[in-house]
């Protein structure tokens, strides 16, 4: 490794909504700025969806990819533990293997930028490189992330039983209905932990978050006012996205593609609903109704029903071994073989949605999805399941005007017809495309925070 060009440590917990936005951010800083850069990634399990873009950015010999396996927790929490619970003290009990292989670098980092759920790594003592928190959600989830230990002083009684909405300074209210899951049940550990992280991120010299100066222009002015959330982040916010996968090569393409090209354009509405995403037996049968009375096109990513757990498979993506016949509806895959395709577990998202056949997302709104659904100009179908997937569907439909969220499945119409929400979806798409380009907002705001890790580097007295 050089030792005149500065080095940059990323840690990502575990998921791929956390794994690839830190991957995409370790990939512009080398492509873009100049860094070496060496991304730990803490692995919960070897499912075949998590290992594919650490094997792809390990052999791109752009970075330098180091696997930490992640610690047994099973003495340290409950076997039905809450995801957040999971990955916060998975983190907590990884950082010493962390903070050893730091130590052992023969070129010591000029900048460490740990994700949200890493943010007790922000206080190991001997790290004095700027230190940055990155968050790949929107502003509005890091303004409530910010506020909540104020609101746990101020609320009484549950969240989720409030008649009024929860205000935060400068920026749109939060419903209780749309809260984040670690606000569901104020006794159980998430929420403790959450409140923890809202106050562990901010020991950072910034926080960088996924979203765009024209995207939330409301929500980021607020984090940098003063007299409103500014007093809550108290470091300076950079938005540095919209940071998503790449379309990958087109050597790579498969049978699903190639059906594609087959369909007429913006025919065909794209059913998933994330890594970690799952549905009841009950609720699976009722979509597949819907899609099949529908008589839409679809491309469906489904896997086997998991009740009451709606981020039943986070930890397991891309795994299993049912085929789709054994749980969806009999007939069904018969019936609808000639307008849809049925994909179990895992497919290759960023290559359908920006194909020119695909004219809607049926989504669970986790962001990664939706930044890849935005960057396509695909507008989305929101069913939200878990985490901060109520608060972006709410921003989608009701902020942003690219999504829909139906009181029933969505029909032919509402998926297909809307075209107002088409021309916005481009709209959108365009506004995240200046924002990375050389000179747009995110590309100068990653810029500043590069300028500093150099000043850093600089003072060390390197080359």
């Amino acid at each position: 490794m050089e030792s005149s060009k500065p080095h940059a440590v990323l840690l990502a917990s575990p998921g791929l909504g956390h794994l690839i936005p830190v991957l995409e951010l370790a990939k512009r800083l080398v492509t873009h700025h100049g860094f070496h850069v060496t991304v730990f990634a803490i692995t919960a399990s070897a499912s075949p969806a998590e290992s594919q873009p650490l094997r792809s950015a390990a052999s791109s010999k752009l970075l330098h990819v180091v696997e930490l396996p992640s610690a047994d927790i099973s003495s340290l929490v409950d076997a039905d533990a809450a995801v957040v619970t999971r990955i916060v003290v998975m983190m907590r009990e990884t950082i010493p293997r962390f903070r050893a292989a730091i130590s052992a670098m023969k070129v010591p980092p000029s900048l460490m930028i740990v994700d949200l759920f890493g943010f007790e790594a922000l206080e190991i003592p001997e790290f004095d490189m700027p230190k940055y928190t990155y968050v790949p959600s929107t502003a509005w989830f890091l303004a409530l992330t910010l506020y909540v230990p104020t609101l746990d002083v101020e609320v009484k009684g549950e969240y989720v039983d409030r008649a009024e909405p929860l205000q935060l300074p400068g920026c749109k209210p939060v419903r209780p209905e749309d809260v984040v899951d670690p606000m569901l049940e104020r006794r159980n550990q998430q929420y403790l932990e959450y409140m923890r992280m809202g106050v562990g991120i901010t020991k950072a010299d910034g926080i960088l978050s996924n979203t765009w100066e024209d995207l939330e222009p409301t929500t980021l002015k607020a984090l940098r006012d003063h007299k409103a959330m500014a007093q809550f982040a108290k470091v300076p916010i950079y938005p540095v996205g919209p940071l998503t996968r790449p379309v990958g090569k087109e050597e790579a393409r498969g049978e699903l593609l190639d059906w594609l090209d087959l369909q007429p354009a913006d025919s065909v509405i794209y059913v998933s609903f994330g890594s970690g995403g799952t549905h009841s037996s009950e609720q699976l049968a009722e979509l597949a109704w819907g899609l099949e009375l529908s008589q839409q096109r679809f491309i469906w990513v489904v896997r086997p029903p998991i009740e009451n757990d709606p981020s039943g498979s986070f930890f397991t993506t891309g795994k299993g071994g049912e085929h789709p016949s054994d749980y969806l509806p009999e007939g069904f895959l018969t019936r609808t073989k000639n307008v849809g395709v049925v994909v179990p577990l895992w497919a290759p998202q960023v290559e359908i949605l920006s194909h020119p056949s695909v004219g809607g997302f049926l989504s669970h709104c986790g962001w990664g999805s939706t930044l890849e659904s935005i960057l396509s100009g695909v507008p989305m179908v929101a069913w939200p399941l878990y985490s901060e997937q109520r608060l972006n569907a709410t921003m989608l439909t009701e902020e942003l005007g690219i999504a829909v969220r139906p009181e029933v499945l969505p029909t032919k119409r509402v998926v297909m017809e809307e075209n107002h929400l088409r021309e916005r979806a481009k709209e959108v798409m365009k506004s995240g495309e200046r924002a990375l380009r050389k000179g747009g907002s995110s590309y100068n705001s990653l810029s500043r925070v590069a300028s500093a890790a150099i000043s850093f580097h600089k003072s060390t007295g390197a080359p």
